[in-house]
């Protein structure tokens, strides 16, 4: 597992995909928020700026994980190079879709 927020970073090892998971979101809570942004002369609001990312992977290169966006939302993905958001479920947080995810279910 891999957590990032700002520019520390921090990694730890587990066996179990669902204590993974646990460590993950309790690195990232509490990311903070950002203001708008403006880069090259075009604005970014809070919600297009990732305030932390956590990443765990496991066998077979899977990779999924989740972005804390500077408005507080989450956006679980999975994938490497390209991240192919995870859409919740009907009654799903993000965090449940990146449980099933890792599950395969």
């Amino acid at each position: 597992m891999t957590v990032r927020v700002g520019p520390r970073v921090r990694k730890q090892h587990f066996a179990d995909a669902e204590p993974a998971l646990a460590a993950l979101r309790a690195g990232l809570d509490g990311a903070e928020r950002l203001d708008t942004s403006s880069v090259l002369g075009r604005e970014y609001a809070p919600s297009e700026q990732v305030s932390a990312r956590g990443e765990i992977h496991g066998p077979a290169r899977r990779r999924a994980g989740a972005d804390v966006r500077g408005d507080g939302s989450v956006q679980a993905w999975t994938g490497r190079v390209r991240r192919r958001p995870l859409e919740p479920r009907d009654g799903e947080t993000p965090w449940d879709a990146l449980l099933r995810e890792v599950r395969g279910a």
